[in-house]
Parts: C-alpha cells; structure tokens; sequence
C-alpha cells in the first residue's frame, strides 16, 4: 500500500486526537479538530455503537502509526524487534519509534512536522556523527550527534521551523545547539518523555493475538 498523501487533518480527526501533522496549524484555533471534533465524512456526526475491544486496539494502533507516519508492515517489524528487546515490549516499541532519525530532527525542532523532517533527511541535509544519513528510519544511539549540513543552514524551510518551534519545549533526551543546528541525543528516551495519551499495551495486546 502507498504512504497515505491525503489531508492530514482527516487522520487527527478520525483518531479523535491532534497527531501534529500539520506543525503551526496544530497549536492554533485554525486546527479543524478544534472545530469539528468529530470524524470525517458524511457519517461522522452519526451516534456510533460502543466500540469493541479489537477496535480499541486497532485504533490505538492506527494512531500511533500515523503518529510517526510508519507503513504497516514497518510498524509490524517495530513490534517483533520491540519483542525480542529486554524490558517491557510497549515502551520498547514507543522507544524504537522516537529514535527513528526523523523523529529527532522533529523533536529538536528543526522541521515543523515529522513529514517536513523525513523530507530532510532523504533530500541529504542532515549528517549524523559527520556522515550524511538519508534514511528517515535510521535507530539514533545515545551519543550521536545530529547536524544540519553547512550548505543548509541558511534553508528557508529550517528558519521557518525553529522560528515556529521557539517557543515549544524539546524533549529533555536531546541537547540542542540553534546556533549551530546542531543536537545530541544525550539519553534513550524514557516513557516519561512520550506522549501520554498512547496507550502501548492495547498495541502489544492487538499483534499477539
């Protein structure tokens, strides 16, 4: 199945929650879920039944993907690795997908929305420990060190983003240099540092049935 290119407010909307797909938009009184909070089309003001268990958990599921902007079968391969990790297999899993490389240029601030950051990455803008890395799904280890190309720097699309992202706070697994667009991922991220409102158990209980 092809990456999903329709209006991504459809999905906060459809989910019941803001995914921050959109970056500015997200934060304002413009978000369509602030709006209309409640799914789309033409059924989506219908009373719906009480949702099942298996719904509960496909839902969660669903969100979480869409969250990070993963593919089925890659989400599927998070879980299995998620699995085999010693700990607990939720956070595991909520861990693998905060450490995707785009991801980390979202969190530090330099793209305004995951999308906006796996275009960077593959357009070749960000180097990690010196290296260029075009793969958005690249699993940063503590100690790595996330730089925007020289070259780059001066992109209109980044200046944009950290002045969008100014005044939103980074995650406090990740130093951040805005001078030299620089960051470091000084820790694994904890589940403290994730969204609360992820439930990863319901996740984990949907893929071992």
């Amino acid at each position: 199945m092809a990456r999903y290119t329709g209006p991504v407010c459809r999905l906060c909307r459809r989910e019941g929650v803001k995914l921050y797909l959109k970056g500015a938009k997200c934060y304002g009184p413009k978000c369509p879920l602030e709006r209309r909070h409640y799914a789309p089309g033409q059924h989506g003001q219908a009373r719906r039944r009480k949702m099942s268990d298996y719904g509960r958990q496909l839902r969660e599921k669903q969100k979480v993907r869409r969250m990070y902007g993963v593919m089925e079968r890659q989400f599927k391969n998070y879980y299995k690795k998620a699995t085999r990790m010693k700990g607990v297999a939720g956070e595991n899993l909520l861990q693998l997908l905060e450490r995707r490389l785009d991801n980390v240029i979202y969190r530090l601030g330099i793209a305004v929305n995951r999308r906006d950051a796996r275009q960077l990455v593959r357009h070749r803008h960000v180097t990690v420990n010196g290296r260029i890395v075009n793969i958005p799904s690249f699993i940063v280890r503590e100690g790595d060190v996330i730089e925007v190309k020289a070259r780059s720097k001066e992109f209109l699309r980044i200046q944009q983003a950290l002045e969008v992202n100014s005044s939103q706070s980074r995650v406090p697994w990740l130093e951040f240099d805005e001078k030299e667009l620089k960051g470091k991922v000084v820790a694994l991220p904890q589940r403290s540092d994730i969204d609360p409102e992820i439930n990863e158990q319901l996740i984990i209980e949907l893929y071992s049935k």
